[in-house]
């Protein structure tokens, strides 16, 4: 998995202008609670450790407790390799290894991402040909993978079994350290030039390779286009000015040996960075990494290092293309510019957490400077792609601008960003704001995910791989603390933005523009690449390629030794649920579910309320009415006082469409709103009240606040095709079988993403207003609604009492509505689909109507879905025919197949039709059945977090019972019920299915008049 670098808002910048939450490395939130009085014993040995102390071979430097996370930090170094090491402490089940090298590539070949692909294909102790994808379905880990980041490669895993922990070690080490690095792995992972028709040397010769197919993906998304020339242009004097994933005209100019090469100089222990987290001994974890992987190695003199990038003395400007957006509101308006400056290095922690806290000031939420500049105008549909801060190089950086503008306005944004720049120097930010974001910082210290671990060295890891201390980054409160006491100075915030920004001579001015000619232009160029190379091939060369593409295929037919590989067993898996403890009541006359749990002093609240009574024609606006109704102001309060308040008051506020297909009836579904939040315990009525205000008086006629939301809306959506293209697929294939996901597609799917172009082109937006008007009308009053809290035992009677009052005070609300919904008049049909998207790959899919969860063939599909991805289409589609990814699903009443970035389209659909063959005839063996319900149960058991306890019955109305059968009957499934649901569901020519292909314009489909063909 290539990982883009750039300043994309989930990566250590903010994550979005309206979400009012900051992501960077120094927020982490918690996982699982703990008495600070009492530390449990795994705290209690990592605090007997001491610096300097020898232990197995490595010298401990530091040591450092960190209370407000409840782990203490162990820092080593390995004494043979120098290899550096970060233990984390955490009395916390859910174990993660990772282990990283710093990789520099110097060239757009992207040789460090397929590296990582290649690692993973065998390796001495593993030689088998594809260890990691199998390792996936032999293992109940919850995360496998691996990604390359501009400037490192790393290789996490994390799970709750120790015994599996222990055999993902030994894969990964072998792997990332002696890896076999074929040269047929190479040409199926990274690129060749292969026969269209690998058994006709005659047919034309073309590229092939999964990278080269994940990039050709990956660089048609505008945004990440955007962000990766954005980064280059920036920082164009070391690795930074190359694409660390690979240009896909340049990857065909790697070659075999330069692989190897670079494995050689980049992938030793002297240039690695382990880090182990949980409840796991860490002399246990050092033991294990010492003698599956250092053991072997001595010290070497690694020259990684990359040096800060040469200020310039004066501003640069660069100008690129885009493909045009045919779901861009305004054909007109297609721009896309920005400022950017370069920053100090990301090794200073208090300066990294500031620079995140000026960050968020300038451009989160309606409250920021450059939101109200920028975005409430209405000049562009949203912020530029990467604008915030971003960590992620040697050097940070800033960003800021907008997309969706005019191209004759550039100069006129480069004029706002100046100006308001010198405002904020001129009167600096309101103390209120800069609270809020503390606040902020609070919360997430006890806001508890499932996976803090794996986020933990996701966020230090940038940092580190240059030379920082990553235990300086744990101390959140002694950074807060210094920020709060730098602020007392005056003008510390204002001088530092004089400084960073109007001062600052190495900016950026960058701007994108739509060619009509791009994807031509492209095509064209690789055309020309691919000419130039066959033109010099021989007579040799030729029966040499027609050869290894034979032999590549037969390699792939092959069925694969894996009896080298551990493995668990179906006995490792405990045959009981973990039952979760819901008392259902009534409350002021609505239904509510109170869950008890460890929740680190927080509350957490979830409604949800029928939309029963909203008209069919009207629905389609329900998705803006969700995205606008905490955003618009309620009461007294304007939406700036309000998104205020919500930061100040809460974890915020998150209000979506809910639509779940019912556990035993195939027609029926619920339909509703659900509302989530949540705070501190002591800001439960606060939080309470801001939920009344907008349920009781939400301001929904402020037509130019709209206009703004709705430009934001309408620009998201259409950007996230090419990215989730595989989803979109998917539920446009599956609308056809059942009522909930239709309207499931008319809710989130390429139907709401057309609908809100069409909203965002409307001159006069007084009709949607009083459409939001008649949907508020139904959902916020005259509406049944249900609710649910989880909070300690100890907030438990304050915090009822609070929601009793909440509940009481609401507009009145209907138990007469039903809380499911039957279509009987829904008619299942049959549907082929195609949808044009400015992409060079397809995302292709099929579904296929199936069974509720509570079916007795439910658990038999799902097993079999995970033998299909695993055994079947993950050969077919990803080894064979080079796209990114494959796999098949079931639920929501629908069994569905896709591809992502693949290059091919009908041939992928026909792959569908044989894996059904394949099941049917019983094609595998119990080994596969063993590892198809280790893969399951992975999912089934993968690790809740307090706050989602119990919401599995909240939502979705499946109780604990119903998850035991589950269970129980997955334990159950064998060789002939897979094989007898694969006849009667996946190749019976009877059962209702469809498909859908996302992807660049295709004439055989044009002009085959069985397909419904769409254009954005």
């Amino acid at each position: 998995m290539w990982r883009c670098q750039r300043r994309l808002f989930a990566i250590n910048g903010l994550r979005r202008h309206g979400d009012s939450m900051i992501r960077s490395r120094y927020f982490s939130t918690n996982n699982k609670l703990h008495n600070q009085e009492t530390k449990s014993n795994v705290l209690q040995r990592a605090h007997e450790f001491k610096s300097g102390q020898q232990l197995l071979g490595y010298t401990i430097e530091k040591v450092v407790p960190v209370p407000e996370l409840y782990l203490v930090s162990v820092k080593l170094r390995h004494n043979k390799t120098g290899a550096e090491h970060l233990h984390i402490a955490r009395d916390d089940p859910n174990n993660v290894f990772s282990v990283g090298f710093r990789t520099t590539p110097m060239d757009n070949t992207g040789v460090s991402h397929i590296l990582e692909h290649t690692t993973l294909c065998g390796s001495e102790k593993f030689p088998c040909r594809d260890p990691f994808f199998s390792m996936l379905t032999r293992s109940l880990s919850t995360f496998m993978n691996a990604w390359t980041a501009s400037d490192y490669t790393m290789y996490p895993f994390s799970s709750q079994n120790p015994k599996d922990f222990k055999n993902l070690l030994s894969v990964y080490l072998d792997a990332v350290f002696f890896p076999r690095l074929a040269e047929l792995d190479f040409w199926q992972e990274g690129w060749r030039l292969e026969h269209e028709d690998v058994n006709d040397p005659q047919s034309p010769l073309t590229f092939k390779g999964v990278v080269f197919n994940e990039m050709k993906g990956a660089m048609s998304n505008p945004e990440m286009l955007y962000a990766r020339n954005l980064q280059s242009s920036l920082l164009p004097h070391h690795t930074y000015g190359f694409n660390s994933g690979g240009e896909p005209i340049n990857i065909p100019d790697l070659t075999w040996d330069h692989l190897k090469q670079f494995h050689a100089s980049h992938y030793h222990p002297s240039n690695s960075r382990f880090y182990t987290y949980g409840d796991i001994p860490l002399e246990n974890q050092l033991e294990a990494i010492e003698e599956l992987g250092l053991s072997r190695f001595d010290q070497l003199q690694v020259d990684t290092e990359i040096p800060q990038e040469p200020r310039w003395k004066d501003p640069r400007t660069v100008s690129i293309t885009c493909a045009p957006d045919p779901l861009a509101p305004d054909p007109e308006k297609q721009t896309t510019t920005s400022v950017s400056y370069l920053l100090d290095g990301n090794v200073d922690a208090f300066e990294g957490l500031t620079n995140s806290i000026v960050s968020s000031l300038l451009v989160d939420g309606p409250t920021s400077p450059f939101y109200q500049a920028l975005i409430e105008p209405n000049i562009g549909s949203d912020y530029s792609p990467a604008t915030g801060f971003d960590s992620s190089t040697r050097d940070s950086s800033f960003s800021v601008g907008l997309q969706g503008i005019h191209k004759d306005r550039v100069e006129e944004v480069w004029n706002i960003v100046e100006q308001t720049f010198k405002n904020v120097v001129e009167t600096g930010f309101e103390e209120e704001r800069i609270d809020a974001i503390l606040h902020r910082i609070q919360l997430s210290q006890k806001h508890q995910s499932s996976n803090f671990g794996l986020n933990l060295i996701a966020n230090l890891m940038s940092s580190w791989n240059h030379g920082g201390d990553p235990t300086e980054f744990l101390q959140i409160n002694r950074n807060v603390d210094r920020f709060t006491e730098s602020i007392k100075s005056e003008r510390f915030l204002q001088g530092k933005v004089a400084k960073d920004f109007q001062e600052n001579t190495h900016r950026l001015y960058m701007t994108m523009n739509p060619d009509e000619k791009y994807e031509e232009n492209l095509s064209q160029d690789e055309a020309r690449k691919l000419g130039n190379m066959t033109s010099k091939l021989s007579n040799e060369d030729k029966a040499m390629i027609a050869d290894k593409g034979l032999e590549l295929a037969s390699r792939q037919n092959a069925v694969q030794d894996t009896s080298c590989l551990p493995s668990l067993n179906i006995s490792d898996i405990d045959p009981k649920i973990k039952p979760v403890t819901v008392d259902d009541v009534m409350l002021g006359g609505v239904p509510v579910y109170y869950c008890v749990q460890p929740t680190n002093g927080l509350s957490y609240f979830n409604g949800i309320s029928s939309i029963t009574l909203v008209a069919d024609e009207v629905k389609p606006y329900l998705p803006l009415f969700c995205h606008v109704i905490t955003k618009m102001g309620a009461g007294n309060m304007d939406h700036r006082h309000m998104a205020q308040l919500i930061k100040r008051r809460t974890g915020g506020l998150s209000v979506s469409p809910h639509i779940v297909s019912h556990h035993t009836e195939p027609s029926t579904y619920n339909q509703g709103v659900l509302f989530s939040s949540y705070c501190l315990d002591e800001n439960l009525p606060r939080m309470f009240n801001i939920w009344l205000e907008i349920f009781t008086s939400p301001t929904l006629s402020n037509t130019e606040r709209l206009r703004t939301l709705v430009n934001g809306l309408a620009s998201d959506l259409a950007m996230s095709i090419v990215d989730s293209g595989h989803s979109y697929a998917v539920g446009l294939a599956s609308s056809s079988l059942t009522p909930a996901s239709r309207l499931n597609e008319i809710l989130g799917g390429l139907n709401q993403v057309e609908f809100m172009k069409n909203v965002a082109e409307l001159d006069d937006l007084e009709d949607v207003t009083n459409k939001m008007i008649k949907i508020a009308a139904h959902v916020l009053e005259n509406t049944a609604f249900r609710c649910s809290l989880t909070m300690t035992e100890e907030a438990a009677d304050e915090a009822t009492d609070s929601l009793e009052g909440f509940l009481e005070d609401l507009p009145g609300t209907r138990a007469d509505l039903p809380a499911e919904v039957d279509d009987p008049n829904f008619m299942p049909h049959q549907v082929k689909s195609f949808f044009e998207i400015p992409s060079p790959v397809n995302f292709v899919a099929k579904a296929i109507r199936a069974v509720p969860f509570c079916h007795e063939d439910y658990p038999k599909l799902q097993i079999l879905s995970r033998l299909l991805s695993s055994k079947f289409l993950h050969r077919e589609i990803r080894e064979k025919g080079g796209a990114y990814g494959s796999g098949a699903k079931i639920g929501g009443n629908v069994f569905s197949f896709f591809s992502y970035r693949d290059p091919n389209s009908f041939e992928t659909l026909d792959v569908f039709d044989r894996s059904a063959s394949w099941a049917s005839s019983g094609k595998f063996t119990d080994q596969d059945i063993v590892e198809a319900k280790l893969s399951v149960f992975s999912q089934v058991d993968s690790p809740v977090p307090p706050p989602s306890k119990g919401m599995t019955l909240f939502k979705h109305g499946i109780t604990d019972e119903m998850r035991q059968i589950h269970r129980d009957r997955l334990f159950a499934v064998g060789r002939d019920d897979l094989v007898d649901v694969a006849s009667r569901y996946l190749s019976d020519s009877e059962r209702m299915s469809s498909v859908a292909i996302l992807g660049p314009r295709n004439e055989k489909l044009t002009e085959d008049t069985s397909w419904t063909i769409l254009k954005g």
